[in-house]
C-alpha cells in the first residue's frame, strides 16, 4: 500500500494547497516593452512609430499590417485601432552616447547592463528604458521625459521649436489607467474630426451650388438683361429723334440693381442726344439769319 517505512514523504507532497501565481519579472517586461515592436515582437529599429495609445512599433511592421489586414498575427489586437498610416507618428529620437551596441559583450567576460537604452531624453539626459515616464508630441514626434516637460514648462518643443498644446502630449507605454484615458481622448478626437469634415463638405457643396445655380434661372436672367439693354437703346434713340429740347421724361421706378443701371445709362444717352439736337438746331438758325441778312441788305458802291 506504500508509506510502509521505505519512504519519508514531506508535507507538501501529502497536502496539496493552492497554486502560487507566477509573477512576471518586471525587468524583463520593461525590456520587452521598450526594446521590441508591439506588433512583430522584433527589435525596435529606425524608423520607429507610435500610435495614439503610446505603443511602439517598427514602421515596416505597421505598413505590412495595413497592406494585408487579413493575415494571421499573434498580436493583431494591439493595432486594431490603427486605420491608416496617419494614425501613427514617426518618432524623433535622441541617441544615447553611452550605447555600445547589442553585441558589445559577445564574449560574456564583463557585466552587461540590460537597462542601458539606445535613446535618451535630450533635455534631462534620462535613458528611455521604462524606469521613467516618457512622452512624445503628436505635432512633431519629438520624444522627451515627463520630468523634462514638468520642470521646463513651455509651449514650444525643446528640440525643434514647433508649438504644441497639452492635448498633443502622448505617454509612451503608459499604465492601464493612462491607456484608458488616451483611448477616450482618441475617440473624442476622431468624432470631432468626422463632424468637422461633414460640415466642411456641406459648405463646399453649398458654395458650388451657389456658383453654378439653376440653369433655368440663369437663362431667364440673361433674357431679362438682354430685353432691358434693347429697351434702353430704343428709348435713347427715340428721345433723340422725336423729343424736343428741354422736354421732361418720366422714368419708372426700378425694382433691381440691373434695372437701375439700365435706366441710368438711358438717361445719360438721352442727355447726350438732347445736347446734340440743341446744338444742331441753334447752328441751323444762325445760318438762316445770316443768309437773310445778306440777301436783304442793299449794296452801296
Amino acid at each position: 500500500m506504500g508509506c510502509d517505512g521505505g519512504t519519508i514523504p514531506k508535507r507538501h507532497e501529502l497536502v496539496k494547497g493552492p497554486k502560487k501565481v507566477e509573477k512576471v519579472d518586471k525587468n524583463a517586461e520593461l525590456v520587452a516593452r521598450w526594446s521590441y515592436c508591439a506588433l512583430s515582437q522584433e527589435k525596435l529599429c529606425r524608423p520607429i512609430v507610435a500610435c495614439e495609445l503610446g505603443r511602439l512599433y517598427n514602421k515596416d511592421a505597421v505598413i505590412e499590417y495595413l497592406l494585408d489586414k487579413s493575415a494571421e498575427r499573434p498580436n493583431s489586437e494591439v493595432v486594431a485601432h490603427i486605420r491608416g498610416i496617419k494614425d501613427v507618428k514617426e518618432l524623433n529620437l535622441t541617441d544615447n552616447p553611452a550605447w555600445e551596441g547589442e553585441r558589445s559583450n559577445s564574449k560574456g567576460d564583463r557585466y552587461e547592463d540590460l537597462h542601458c537604452a539606445k535613446f535618451i531624453c535630450p533635455v534631462v539626459g534620462i535613458e528611455m528604458n521604462g524606469k521613467q515616464k516618457f512622452c512624445y508630441l503628436q505635432t512633431c514626434g519629438c520624444v522627451f521625459s515627463d520630468r523634462a516637460l514638468r520642470e521646463v514648462k513651455t509651449e514650444i518643443c525643446h528640440k525643434c521649436g514647433d508649438p504644441f498644446q497639452d492635448s498633443d502630449i502622448i505617454i509612451l507605454n503608459g499604465s492601464e489607467d493612462e491607456v484608458v484615458k488616451l483611448k477616450a481622448r482618441m475617440e473624442e478626437k476622431r468624432v470631432k474630426s468626422k463632424s468637422h469634415k461633414k460640415s466642411k463638405a456641406k459648405k463646399t457643396n453649398g458654395a458650388a451650388s451657389a456658383i453654378s445655380g439653376d440653369p433655368n434661372e440663369n437663362a431667364s436672367s440673361s433674357k431679362t438683361n438682354t430685353a432691358e439693354i434693347k429697351l434702353a437703346k430704343g428709348e435713347g434713340e427715340g428721345s433723340s429723334a422725336a423729343e424736343p429740347a428741354g422736354s421732361s421724361k418720366c422714368v419708372k421706378p426700378a425694382t433691381s440693381a440691373g434695372s437701375k443701371r439700365s435706366i441710368q445709362a438711358m438717361e445719360d444717352k438721352s442727355e447726350v442726344f438732347k445736347s446734340l439736337f440743341t446744338s444742331h438746331s441753334s447752328a441751323k438758325r444762325t445760318k438762316e439769319q445770316t443768309s437773310n441778312w445778306v440777301t436783304h441788305t442793299p449794296y452801296h458802291f
